[in-house]
C-alpha cells in the first residue's frame, strides 16, 4: 500500500485525508492518505524518506520550504517558486503546485471580476498570484509587512502595506490569503481598510474553508456574496490525486468520489 500525507501546522482540520481517501477508496486504488504535523519546514525532505511516503501535499506554511525540498519541479512551480504537492518517483521529489489553477477555477463564477486584491503574500498568493494575471486578471497585494512582498514588486505587481494602503481603483474580489481565522477570531487587515475596499466588491473570498471566517462574517455585514475556500481545496486535491496516481483517472472520476468528503 502506498502512503499519502499532508504536511502542515496546523493541520489537525484538514479534509485532505477524506477527499483522498474516499477516491482510493471509490477508485480501487492502493493508498491511504493521513496527516503530519510538521513544526520545522526544513525537515519536510527528511521526514518525506523517513516515513516512505509515495506523495504530500504541503498547506501553510511550508509551501515555500517544500519548493527547496524538490530536486524537480514542474514548470509553473518554478515560476511561482511555492509547492502544494510533492511525488517522489526512483528516490527523489518532483514538486508541483495545484493551488494555483484550483483557485483559478473556483472563481470562475465570478464573470465580471477583473481587479483582485490579495489579502496576504505567503505561498499560497504566490502561485495564485501568477496565474491570475497570465489569465487575464489584475492583482494587487496588501500585506501587514513589507519584506514578503518585494518579490510581487520585483514581478510588476502593485502591493502596500498597512500603512503604505491606498485604493486607487476599485477592487471587485478581495481574497484572504492568510490564515487569519482560522484558529482565532482575527481580520486579515486592519478593519479601517477593510471598510473601504468591500464597500465597492463584487463578492469576498476566503481560502479558509469548514468555517465561517471573521472576514467572511465581515463581508455579509456589509451585503456582500462570500464563498470560502472549498471548491479551491476540492479541485486542487483532484489535480493533486492525479498526480499521485500518474493520471490513471480522469478529473471527473476523481471529482465524483472527492466531492463526497463536502457533505460531511
Amino acid at each position: 500500500m502506498q502512503l499519502f500525507t499532508i504536511f502542515g501546522n496546523p493541520v489537525s482540520h484538514s479534509k485532505s485525508p477524506l477527499m483522498h481517501n474516499l477516491s482510493f477508496k471509490g477508485l480501487n486504488y492502493n493508498g491511504c492518505y493521513t496527516r503530519y504535523k510538521l513544526k520545522d519546514g526544513t525537515q519536510l525532505r527528511n521526514k518525506f524518506f523517513d516515513l516512505d511516503i509515495t506523495g504530500a501535499n504541503i498547506t501553510v506554511p511550508h509551501k515555500e520550504e517544500a519548493f527547496k525540498a524538490c530536486d524537480e519541479l514542474d514548470e509553473f512551480a518554478q515560476k511561482v517558486g511555492a509547492v502544494n504537492t510533492i511525488v517522489k518517483k526512483e528516490g527523489k521529489l518532483y514538486g508541483y503546485n495545484t493551488d494555483a489553477p484550483g483557485f483559478l477555477k473556483a472563481i470562475k463564477e465570478f464573470k465580471n471580476a477583473k481587479r483582485v486584491l490579495f489579502l496576504g503574500a505567503g505561498g499560497t498568493a504566490q502561485s495564485t498570484s501568477v496565474i491570475l494575471r497570465d489569465a487575464g486578471y489584475e492583482v494587487s497585494l496588501l500585506n501587514r509587512s513589507s519584506g514578503r512582498l518585494e518579490r510581487y514588486e520585483m514581478e510588476g505587481f502593485k502591493t502596500y502595506t498597512f500603512e503604505t494602503f491606498e485604493e486607487t481603483v476599485p477592487y471587485d474580489l478581495i481574497v484572504n490569503m492568510t490564515s487569519a481565522g482560522l484558529e482565532d477570531e482575527s481580520l486579515p487587515c486592519p478593519q479601517s481598510i477593510l471598510d473601504k475596499v468591500i464597500s465597492n466588491a463584487i463578492a469576498c473570498i476566503d481560502v479558509i474553508y469548514g468555517k465561517e471566517t471573521p472576514f467572511l462574517k465581515f463581508a455579509k455585514e456589509h451585503n456582500k456574496p462570500t464563498k470560502d475556500g472549498s471548491d479551491m481545496l476540492l479541485y486542487q486535491g483532484i489535480i493533486a490525486f492525479e498526480y499521485f496516481t500518474n493520471h490513471q483517472f480522469t478529473f471527473n472520476e476523481i471529482e465524483k468520489h472527492m466531492k463526497k468528503a463536502f457533505i460531511f
